[in-house]
C-alpha cells in the first residue's frame, strides 16, 4: 500500500463515511487471561465511544511507509489450506459472527503477541465501497464498482492512571481521584488484505508498529506465517553505512560520503510528492556509489557486500537511509552541525602536515549564545600605515623604478 490508498481507508473512520458494521474485542490481563469481551454492531455504539475508536483506528493506520507500516507478504507456505492467510479469510468472511473462529484468533494473539502488562484486542469488520475516480481523480460516489471486505485489529495497552487530586463538584472538595485502567493508543495492529491498487489483495497485509525499532518478527511469523519481514529503519541505516564503509575501506575520506549524502538526498527530494515511497535496491545503490565518486576498483565486490550485509534480494527505503534534515561531523572532541543544503561551507585541507577540516563561515558567528565578531580581512588603512613606516613622506616620489624595502629599511 502507499500513502494515498492508506490515507484512504483512513479517512473512512467517521460518522458520515463509517462502514464498520461489527466490532468485537477482549481484555486481557498480565497473565493472558481473558477478563471480558465485546460483540457489538458498531453504530448501536453510544456516540461518544465511537469517536474514541475512530481515534485508535486512525491510530493504527498512521506513522511512516517503511517505519511504522510495513507492507507485507504472504509465502506459499502460509496460502496453503490450514495455513494462517486462509484463516484470516474465514474470519473476514464470517465478518465477525462465528465465535469459535473468534476465540481462535484471540488464543493466536495472546500466544504470540509479546506484552507483559494488561492490553485490549480490538478486531472490526468493514465493508468499503470503493468509489469511482474521474479523469481528473476525484471520487465519483455514485460509481462505486467493488466492496472492499476488511478486518482491521488493534492492539492497546492498558494502564492504570496515575494517583492525583480532583475537584469534586457534588462534594465541594479536594479529594483522592479514583484510579482507573485507561486504554492507550495502539502499540502493534494490522490491516487485512491489503488495499493495494485500490482492491483487495488477499495475498498482502500491512502491519503497524508504534515503535519502528520493535516490530517483533516472532509474532509476525507465528501469527501470519510472514518469513520475508524488512529490516527495521535503524538497521536499514546501520546497514547502509556499514555498506559505505566496507566498500571505500582506507579510501572512505570525507569527499566521497558528502557526494553520497548529497545524491541521495536529491533523490528523495526528487520524489517527495510521490504516494510510493522510493526504495532501494542493490543496482540501485550501486549505481548511487557510482554517480558519488566510489572508485571503480572499489565497486568490484559491492555485490557480495551487499548480499553479506542485507541479503541478495534486500532494498532499502530512501527515507529510512537519508539524514534529510541533518548533517553532522563528529571527531572524538568535536560535532560540527552542518545546513544539509549548505555542505559547500565544509572542505578539507592539509595544514601543517595535519588533516583539517575548514569551515567557511559568513559574518556571524554564536559561541554559548553570545554573538562574536569574525576576522575580517586586513584593511587597506593598515596596509597603508605599514607602507608609510617603510617609506619615509620626504622620500621623493618615483612611480615608475622599483622599490627596494630592503635598502630603504637600511
Amino acid at each position: 500500500m502507499n500513502k494515498k490508498e492508506v490515507l484512504e481507508i483512513r479517512k473512512q473512520y467517521t460518522h458520515e463515511k463509517c462502514s464498520i458494521s461489527r466490532i468485537c474485542g477482549c481484555y486481557v490481563d498480565g497473565e493472558k487471561n481473558i477478563k471480558t469481551q465485546i460483540k457489538e454492531a458498531f453504530l448501536s455504539l453510544p456516540e461518544e465511544e465511537t469517536f474514541k475508536y475512530f481515534n485508535i483506528f486512525k491510530q493504527t493506520l498512521s506513522g511512516t511507509l517503511g517505519k511504522n507500516l510495513l507492507n507485507l507478504e504472504f509465502p506459499l507456505d502460509a496460502e496453503n489450506p490450514g495455513g494462517p492467510q486462509e484463516f484470516l479469510l474465514k474470519l473476514r468472511d464470517s465478518k465477525l459472527q462465528d465465535d469459535v473462529l473468534l476465540e481462535e484468533f484471540y488464543q493466536k494473539v495472546i500466544e504470540n503477541y509479546y506484552f507483559p502488562e494488561n492490553y485490549y484486542i480490538i478486531l472490526i469488520h468493514v465493508a468499503y465501497d470503493i468509489p469511482g475516480k474521474s479523469t481528473d481523480g476525484s471520487e465519483m460516489f455514485d460509481a462505486s464498482e467493488d466492496v472492499y471486505e476488511y478486518l482491521l485489529c488493534s492492539l492497546c495497552p492498558v494502564k492504570l492512571s496515575k494517583p492525583g487530586l480532583f475537584y469534586n463538584t457534588e462534594t465541594n472538595n479536594i479529594e483522592n481521584r479514583i484510579r482507573d485502567w485507561i486504554v492507550d493508543p495502539p502499540a502493534k495492529g494490522f490491516l487485512f488484505p491489503a488495499f493495494n491498487d485500490r482492491n483487495s489483495d488477499i495475498h498482502s497485509m500491512l502491519y503497524f508498529s508504534k515503535q519502528a525499532e520493535e516490530l517483533q518478527p516472532e509474532f509476525i511469523e507465528n501469527m501470519f506465517g510472514c518469513t520475508l519481514i524488512p529490516l527495521t529503519a535503524e538497521s536499514q541505516k546501520e546497514t547502509f553505512n556499514y555498506l559505505i564503509e566496507d566498500t571505500l575501506g582506507e579510501d572512505c575520506d570525507y569527499e566521497v560520503v558528502k557526494n553520497i549524502h548529497e545524491h541521495l538526498t536529491e533523490m528523495v527530494e526528487e520524489t517527495k510528492d510521490s504516494p510510493d515511497p522510493l526504495v532501494l535496491t542493490k543496482p540501485d545503490v550501486k549505481r548511487l556509489f557510482e554517480l558519488s565518486g566510489v572508485p571503480e576498483e572499489k565497486m568490484e565486490t559491492f555485490d557480495q557486500t551487499f548480499e553479506a550485509a542485507a541479503g541478495e534480494k534486500a532494498s532499502l527505503l530512501a527515507t529510512n537511509i537519508a539524514s534529510v534534515r541533518k548533517f553532522n561531523i563528529e571527531t572524538p572532541d568535536v560535532v560540527i552541525k552542518v545546513n544539509p543544503e549548505r555542505t559547500d561551507l565544509i572542505e578539507t585541507r592539509i595544514i601543517d602536515g595535519k588533516e583539517c577540516l575548514v569551515i567557511t563561515v559568513n559574518d556571524h558567528i554564536e559561541v554559548n549564545g553570545v554573538n562574536v565578531r569574525t576576522i575580517a580581512p586586513q584593511r587597506d588603512e593598515d596596509y597603508e600605515e605599514e607602507f608609510e613606516e617603510a617609506i619615509p613622506a620626504s622620500a621623493p616620489a618615483a612611480p615608475d623604478a622599483p622599490i627596494d624595502f630592503g635598502a630603504t629599511q637600511a
